[in-house]
């Protein structure tokens, strides 16, 4: 093992900590109810930044066994919240909250890999055929706590490429031929996103029974 490269990695890591701790400096000083714009742009870039991070860090966790990884994603998918259940033919997939499109493909790593092993691990022990005309329902949950103006238009978050690694999963496609999409903004307690699947026939009772337990905004893609 390369000593020289670990340790430029960790340096790596150590220079993107302390420019996060500048960031968050900057928000702590930001007076958001003037500068609303600013106080997104740099609470974007630390949650990104952190993202970033974590995935530096995974790398060095199984550098030197890399049977390793499924362990500690394991730990990774537990520390996200991630989980999965199926309820009455219903698949639902509680996540974190998403964050907008990304720039930097490489961030994306920090919630895909996670997913990815929670999806394999369920698969190993519940038999569920491939949904084949369904629909993909995504809820952002928002803590009702926090201002109305963090909510985001459904087009600037990652759908999609949360769609993707599912779909490699428990959709026989997800083309519009045979996946439709729904997209809800709910209020809660905390800030994450459930994603449901389910058969095209079951939608509509099912939308109609949520409507009444919570507090939506909706709009179908």
């Amino acid at each position: 093992m390369n000593t020289t490269i670990i340790f430029q990695r960790l340096q790596g890591v150590e220079d993107e900590i302390n420019k996060l701790n500048n960031i968050l400096f900057a928000l702590k000083t930001t007076d958001i109810q003037r500068y609303g714009a600013n106080y997104e742009e740099l609470s974007t870039d630390a949650a990104l930044r952190a993202e970033r991070i974590a995935c530096q860090l995974r790398n060095l966790v199984y550098i030197t066994d890399f049977t390793g990884k499924s362990t500690y994603m394991k730990l990774a998918a537990n520390a996200q919240d991630i989980h999965i259940s199926l309820e009455d033919e219903i698949l639902s997939i509680r996540l974190p909250g998403l964050l907008p499109k990304r720039k930097v493909r490489t961030n994306t790593a920090f919630l895909h890999e996670p997913l990815n092993y929670a999806l394999q691990e369920y698969l190993k022990s519940h038999s569920l055929s491939l949904y084949k005309d369904c629909v993909v329902c995504f809820s952002q949950i928002y803590d009702r706590a926090l201002s109305l103006g963090r909510i985001r238009d459904y087009d600037n978050l990652e759908f999609k490429q949360i769609l993707d690694t599912i779909a490699a999963y428990v959709l026989l496609d997800d083309t519009g031929l045979f996946c439709d999409s729904f997209h809800t903004t709910e209020l809660g307690e905390d800030d994450h996103t459930i994603v449901y699947i389910m058969e095209k026939s079951v939608f509509p009772e099912w939308i109609k029974s949520r409507k009444n337990k919570i507090e939506t905004i909706s709009e179908i893609s």
